[in-house]
């Protein structure tokens, strides 16, 4: 009787809550999509572009910046990250005198290495006095209205930061697998109704592409402030929203062009920071396991094992967690019979993040192209 109530009602319960009172997350209802009213004058912006060997997708990268269709005054600052391809040379051969590329510095002690080439970025930035300063990952592409409607928002609503959640590539089938759990789950951490509501606590980014207005930062402690997070947009989001209004949205208008062919290559997106996401703690993982289980799992468990009231509830926790599921599929034009299989992906996310933890004590954690990052979120990069 009590493991009935317990790995039957429990679950239930949590997903009844995350279904009717978790800020609606599950909806996907903060798109950019709705227009916004555009400022009489156009603010000037220079984006900044951190890239460390991304010599197959730079130049399509920086095409789609440099092709935006925006008003005002706009520079693009390209930050090459001691990469050992041809990244800065074929940023050079686009020859546009709205493109400056500069050779990133070595990483000091106490900075991650990508918040020290955008923090270069952003000082070189400001020669040129920006009002925003446009921070987007060297495998983005965006639509060439991207940056104007970007701005139109934050000149709209007085924010200081506007973020968008790329569209991620999901084209294989492990990224059918995996991929649209991987926003859901963000999305469950980080509600983006709470995120975008002042009066809530909660605060978010997406690094992809983050509009970040230079005052603000600046009064924020700029990019010096979070130098030794391994997650730095989250980071960003929280230092900027205690400056003032803060937008986080879904968008088709910034596509990640990084594909994840195999399950492994999602495997080490997840584990480079999710161990930092728990604060490298053991217990906080430990319990972050448990809880997987029991939201997950233990529905499952009821609904194939169980019998009688325990064994309905647990079907009832399968089939909401599985129409919740709904909108982020229909968001990536996937079959609704994914939504059947989360528990199992639940679980492979599970495992990630032990993985997470056990690279973290060998000393591997944050591993991002070549370098190991990670050190109780204190310290900085390790070559």
């Amino acid at each position: 009787m009590i493991a009935g109530i317990l790995f039957g009602f429990i679950p239930l319960a949590i997903w009844l809550y995350l279904l009717l009172f978790h800020n609606g997350f599950w909806l996907l209802r903060e798109r950019d999509t709705k227009p916004v009213r555009e400022p009489e004058a156009w603010p000037s912006v220079v984006a900044v572009v951190p890239a460390r060997n991304e010599a197959d997708v730079i130049q399509r990268s920086l095409s789609s910046l440099l092709a935006q269709d925006y008003p005002g005054s706009f520079h693009v600052v390209l930050v090459d990250d001691q990469s050992d391809d041809a990244t800065g040379d074929l940023a050079r051969a686009l020859n546009s005198d709205r493109l400056t590329v500069l050779r990133s510095a070595p990483c000091p002690a106490g900075w991650t290495g990508k918040l020290w080439a955008m923090n270069q970025g952003s000082e070189q930035a400001a020669s040129l006095n920006p009002e925003f300063l446009w921070f987007t990952d060297a495998d983005i592409t965006h639509a060439p209205d991207n940056l104007r409607r970007l701005v139109a928002r934050a000149e709209d609503g007085g924010r200081v930061l506007v973020s968008l959640m790329a569209r991620l590539s999901c084209k294989s089938l492990a990224e059918h697998f995996l991929i649209p759990a991987f926003v859901f789950f963000f999305d469950m951490l980080f509600p983006f109704g709470a995120v975008n509501n002042s009066h809530s606590p909660v605060a978010a980014a997406a690094g992809g592409c983050m509009l970040a207005r230079r005052s603000s930062l600046e009064k924020a402690g700029g990019l010096a402030a979070i130098r030794h997070n391994i997650i730095d947009d989250c980071a960003l989001g929280r230092i900027m929203k205690r400056q003032g209004p803060i937008w986080l949205g879904f968008t088709d208008r910034a596509v990640s062009m990084r594909p994840y062919e195999h399950i492994s290559d999602i495997q080490h997106m997840v584990t480079r920071t999710a161990y930092a996401q728990l604060g490298y703690s053991p217990l906080v993982l430990a319990g972050t396991l448990l809880g997987l289980a029991m939201v997950y799992l233990a529905p499952v468990m009821t609904a194939l094992f169980a019998w009688g009231i325990s064994q309905t509830a647990g079907w009832l926790a399968w089939i909401i967690m599985a129409i919740m599921f709904q909108p982020i599929l229909r968001f990536y034009r996937l079959s609704p019979l994914w939504g059947a299989a989360l528990p199992l992906i639940a679980l492979f996310y599970a495992a990630f993040t032990f993985q997470s933890a056990v690279q973290h004590w060998s000393g591997k954690g944050g591993m991002w192209k070549g370098r190991a990052q990670a050190n109780d979120g204190k310290a900085g990069e390790r070559a």
